[in-house]
């Protein structure tokens, strides 16, 4: 469920309709009400001496059964109004419900049904001026709310919805991927471009392009995620080959950091849990140990309906190159017009990157060397 839904919340049930803020205060007096009676057909029942104390014990019980289911239909009106999963209209029934309840303790009790009054309050039609300033109220609140969201999180709505969902995918996909927090240092690694293979080790170079020396990396690792094709494989004039996220790799990277939980503790638990998941494909045990030394690919599902959310500040340097582009594309600078000119200075040339070709899976795996 989308983070912002909730204010939605804030909106009336209908046009003209009682606000979720009107129902909350009606359901609570009506459960007051209720609450009351019931107290008074108690001590009715307390204080008689006559031959009327069963009479007056039964009214007291029905009084206390309304008060209960009253204070019950308060109680969800104020967690309805709250549920961005209710309809608008939930708290409004949960409000008549109180009433109706308040008004048979009431009853039971022998008391004036005052409670009945209730019912104008939600039933009176708001005129057209209380609607409109309600309703710029709710456009005010909306705004100031989604101010807030933005500056939390620096993205707008739909973005902070993306972000929700992949939250949700995440936590159905990553521990499938039986990884554990190492698996995500190489790619990590890989990510920043400085991962490299060279004579058999991998390695984290101290600056890209400098590829000698630098930090260690898991061999098994690299190698287990170049396997799986979760990394890709660049070919250097020295020999040295740069190792880079595949798609599918970056998705499942962004979806363990979403779900760090998901990581498994060790090596050991990571294998095991693969091992479970490919137990029913194999009858014999060495091809189920073989299987499980394999990492799974990334869910085709989840790869499909991974999103990056974009930030704001990612959107604002978007629609400037946008729109720097568009100045080169219609002619730069025309007479009569006053159009900024881009920064001028000379463009960096991208690297050439030679991309290995990769395999089709079979029973022998690609390998780095």
């Amino acid at each position: 469920m989308p983070e912002n839904a909730s204010a939605v919340r804030h909106q009336v049930a209908h046009a003209g309709g009682p606000s979720p803020q009107t129902c909350i205060q009606v359901a609570r007096q009506a459960a007051i009400l209720a609450v009351t009676a019931a107290d008074e057909a108690m001590t009715a029942m307390c204080r008689s001496r006559s031959g009327a104390v069963s009479r007056l014990e039964a009214a007291m019980h029905a009084a206390h059964k309304e008060a209960v289911e009253a204070e019950k239909w308060a109680d969800r009106a104020e967690q309805y109004a709250d549920d961005p999963t209710m309809p608008s209209s939930a708290p409004s029934y949960c409000a008549r419900e109180a009433v109706d309840h308040a008004v048979r303790a009431q009853s039971a009790a022998g008391a004036e049904t005052t409670a009945e009054d209730l019912r104008a309050e939600l039933e009176r039609k708001l005129t057209a001026a209380e609607y409109a300033e309600r309703e710029t109220e709710r456009r005010q609140e909306e705004a100031e709310r989604e101010a807030e969201e933005r500056a939390a999180t620096g993205m707008d709505a739909d973005n902070r919805d993306r972000a929700a969902r992949n939250r949700y995918l995440a936590e159905g996909h990553v521990a499938e991927l039986g990884w554990t927090a190492g698996h995500v240092r190489v790619l990590e690694a890989a990510e920043s471009g400085r991962l490299y293979w060279r004579d058999g080790k991998a390695r984290r170079a101290a600056r890209r392009g400098e590829w000698t020396g630098g930090r260690r990396i898991s061999r098994d690792r690299t190698e287990a995620l170049f396997a799986a094709r979760f990394l890709f494989a660049v070919r250097q004039d020295d020999g040295t080959r740069v190792l880079t996220p595949s798609p599918m790799g970056q998705v499942a990277l962004e979806l363990a950091r979403l779900h760090p939980a998901g990581l498994h503790d060790g090596d050991q638990a990571a294998y095991e849990a693969r091992f479970a998941r490919v137990r029913r494909r194999h009858k014999r045990r060495d091809d189920q140990k073989a299987a499980a030394r394999v990492l799974p690919p990334l869910d085709s599902s989840a790869r499909k309906l991974y999103r990056k959310p974009v930030t704001i500040t990612e959107q604002r340097a978007r629609a400037e190159r946008d729109a720097v582009d568009r100045w080169e594309d219609e002619g730069g600078y025309c007479s009569g017009t006053d159009t900024p000119r881009p920064a001028s200075g000379p463009a960096a040339s991208p690297p050439v990157r030679i991309i290995l070709p990769l395999h089709r899976h079979t029973a022998v795996q690609p390998a780095l060397w």
